[in-house]
């Protein structure tokens, strides 16, 4: 699922300029780590254009015809999120529902980089989501805690200072509610290893770094840890 503000919102904002050393025009740029609409000849960055994120990331929009469909699977109606457009794409939402339909098992992931030794309400949405979704389904929850991603994406941060993160991270995030008998939240320094990594390597065996290039922005300059991380 992606996330965003309203378009229209974004529409009517005011558009900032930028520095004239970059004045000359560049493309959207949307990765993990960096958000900024295409900036114009004329110095202007543009809204995001999120008809060109479905098509570079290859998800699919999310229309009336699928929410009516979850509506009338889950007898639930969807989230207002849903309904307002504010996540408005998907990758496979439809084979969720087919495995709801037959009751099969599935379950949901998300995770939080700890950054900081508190979380703030733009890191509340997706967790507000995400709880959402384990109630209507009914289903287990795995949250990553990617404190390895913040050491190594850092020239500062240390394991120790971002392992500190996790922990008090950990307990904003077991406060918004979700259900305790479901929810398995751990940190990579913590768990990676044994049956765990085995996955990651299966995983990494098949993503080019053409690929992984494309989509988190590495370059020639990012350490080796940062690339690997793309497979965890």
């Amino acid at each position: 699922m992606a996330e965003t503000a309203n378009a229209a919102a974004l529409n009517e904002s005011q558009i900032p300029e930028v520095p004239a050393e970059v004045a000359q025009g560049s493309k959207q740029t949307v990765d993990p780590w960096n958000v900024q609409g295409e900036v114009g000849a004329d110095g202007q960055i543009k809204a995001i254009n999120y008809d060109k994120l479905i098509e570079e990331f290859g998800t699919k929009k999310i229309d009336e015809e699928l929410l009516a469909r979850f509506e009338r699977v889950t007898g639930k109606k969807p989230h207002h999120f849903l309904r307002r457009g504010i996540v408005f794409s998907h990758r496979d939402f439809e084979l969720i529902l087919d495995r709801y339909e037959r009751n099969e098992p599935f379950f949901l992931y998300t995770g939080r980089g700890p950054s900081s030794d508190s979380i703030h309400v733009g890191h509340c949405t997706p967790f507000m989501f995400t709880k959402w979704l384990q109630d209507t389904f009914d289903v287990p929850l795995v949250i990553m805690l990617t404190d390895d991603e913040k050491y190594l994406f850092s020239e500062k941060r240390t394991i120790e200072e971002v392992q500190g993160y996790c922990d008090s991270n950990i307990r904003d995030i077991i406060s918004m509610g979700f259900d305790p008998n479901k929810t398995f939240i751990f940190s990579d320094y913590d768990y990676i290893g044994g049956a765990f990594y085995r996955q990651i390597t299966r995983l990494a065996k098949y993503i080019m770094l053409n690929q992984a290039r494309a989509i988190f922005g590495f370059n020639d300059f990012f350490n080796i840890g940062k690339i690997y991380f793309g497979s965890i």
